[in-house]
């Protein structure tokens, strides 16, 4: 799949969470297969202490346990029940984890393990869109509608492993949902990212900080080559995004500061038709 589609991805720490000290909780996997290209964007839960490490190893799991299914089942991945498999097999690694962790267990799935995934499976065939919890997809230029959730408290995969009475959401919230499935040779483009990627879009035409060049509307990450020739660039201009720029009013004999505009960690992964670059 690799002859037909080219990946970028970049990830950066919110505003917030740097003000605070926090790591970026945010993760992106992307696996070639000889089948598929798998992509995930894993969030973890920013109220927890250590969540990084779940989204970190959640998204290398997702991408892994995906790669194994797809081996059996490669034209099923637009079939909830290959989702129903893929998540039970995703459980089953993550309680095993969990048991190694060898401590507290209710509190270690709180503090570690709680990430929403969003990704994508693409074949030879069929693309499939898929998300457990809330983030962003853009397909084909258009912003898929996924759900909003009361609190900013999403479902979490690790819920699954939590007994009822613990978990306040309805067994059908804590599934992965497909978001869209259709004929691959209908993809020009897609991103998947964490929900930091709202703020990016919403800051298109906002000005970097200290500079007078826009940020820019969100197509440039598919249509720009750079993103693709660097595999750095994606987070290099996140970085310019969310800079502080600290500038002398000599008259007022006062420092005015520019706080960076991405308030949470923004994570995207950029996939498009080999051929499809714009500038």
């Amino acid at each position: 799949m690799n002859r037909h589609f080219e990946v970028a991805a970049g990830s950066i720490s919110g505003r917030e969470h740097l003000r605070v000290g926090k790591n970026n909780q945010d993760a992106c996997a992307v696996k070639f297969l000889d089948q598929a290209v798998v992509a995930v964007v894993c969030d973890g839960c920013g109220s927890a202490a250590h969540s990084e490490v779940g989204a970190k190893l959640g998204s290398q799991m997702t991408i892994a346990v995906i790669g194994q299914m797809l081996e059996k089942n490669a034209g099923k991945c637009g079939n909830p029940g290959f989702w129903q498999q893929v998540q039970e097999a995703l459980l089953q690694r993550l309680d095993q984890l969990i048991v190694a962790w060898g401590d507290d267990r209710p509190q270690a799935i709180r503090d570690y393990w709680l990430f929403t995934i969003v990704g994508t499976v693409i074949t030879s065939s069929i693309t499939t869109v898929f998300a457990l919890g809330d983030g962003t997809i853009v397909l084909n230029g258009q912003v898929l509608p996924l759900p909003t959730f009361a609190n900013n408290a999403p479902p979490y995969l690790a819920y699954g492993l939590m007994e009822p009475q613990q978990v306040s959401l309805a067994p059908i919230q804590l599934q992965f949902q497909i978001h869209a499935c259709l004929p691959t040779q209908e993809v020009q483009s897609m991103v998947i990212g964490s929900d930091g990627v709202q703020d990016l879009i919403a800051a298109a035409e906002r000005p970097l900080p200290g500079r007078a060049e826009w940020v820019g509307a969100l197509d440039q990450f598919w249509l720009d080559d750079r993103y693709f020739r660097n595999p750095d660039q994606i987070r290099r201009r996140l970085a310019l995004m969310n800079r502080e720029v600290a500038k002398p009013d000599w008259q007022r004999q006062q420092m005015n500061r520019e706080s960076g505009l991405l308030p949470d960690d923004t994570t995207l992964v950029v996939l498009r038709r080999k051929g499809r670059s714009g500038r």
